[in-house]
């Protein structure tokens, strides 16, 4: 027979064993892997914990508003608005608010204060008007904290401000909001819903019994 046709050398498979051995050590790598992964993200998690509302992990600070009539608690959105929170914060710092009321008082609309006496005297800002500042993320939400300002021109914002008494969009864009309250909506509600007259013959609105701003504080956290 010529070597052309000598019978060939049949090579044989690996044994069953030895193929259960090699994909029993694949799956045990598989594992290591997993559980090292694991370790790793819970590690980070704890070190850096992941911020779900999109949100800066800065808190912001807090304006009390003290009034005779209770208090609100409206949160300053210092990272989206720096100026004018800035403002507002350097007046309240300042003792400028004490002893003022709420000269203008709409049910369903929005409380306004932060420039009349009592006796309707105004009280000037001792700093001037502030350039207006919009966000497109802050809006004039129920509860929404805006600066007051002039129909023209619309960098004629000063001290003045208003809480919103429900949702005010029509005022998106047009005005500065820069905070919103987060405790106190029950005392926004009742100073909306006083009854109010026309005082000191042109203020419209303005409360029959007012409303005092005692003092506003800033707490940082």
């Amino acid at each position: 027979m010529s070597p052309i046709d000598e019978p060939r050398k049949r090579v044989g498979n690996p044994s069953q064993k030895l193929q259960h051995k090699s994909h029993k050590w694949i799956y045990i790598a598989l594992i290591l892997i997993v559980i090292a992964i694991a370790v790793v993200a819970f590690v980070l998690l704890q070190y850096f914990p992941s911020n779900n509302n999109g949100s800066s992990t800065t808190e912001n600070p807090i304006a009390v508003i003290a009034t005779s009539m209770g208090t609100i608690k409206v949160e300053l959105y210092t990272d989206k608005m720096p100026i004018t929170t800035a403002n507002f914060i350097k007046l309240a710092n300042d003792g400028f608010y004490s002893g003022l009321v709420f000269h203008r008082v709409i049910d369903n609309f929005m409380i306004q204060g932060g420039g009349f006496y009592p006796n309707g005297t105004q009280k000037q800002d001792p700093y001037g008007a502030i350039k207006r500042e919009i966000s497109p993320d802050i809006l004039h939400v129920d509860g929404a904290i805006s600066m007051a300002r002039l129909t023209t021109p619309v960098d004629s914002a000063t001290s003045q401000f208003f809480i919103c008494d429900g949702a005010q969009t029509s005022l998106d864009g047009g005005y500065a909001a820069f905070g919103k309250v987060v405790d106190g909506m029950d005392v926004v509600r009742a100073i909306a819903a006083v009854t109010t007259t026309t005082k000191y013959t042109s203020y419209e609105d303005w409360p029959v019994e007012d409303v005092i701003v005692n003092s506003i504080t800033i707490e940082t956290t």
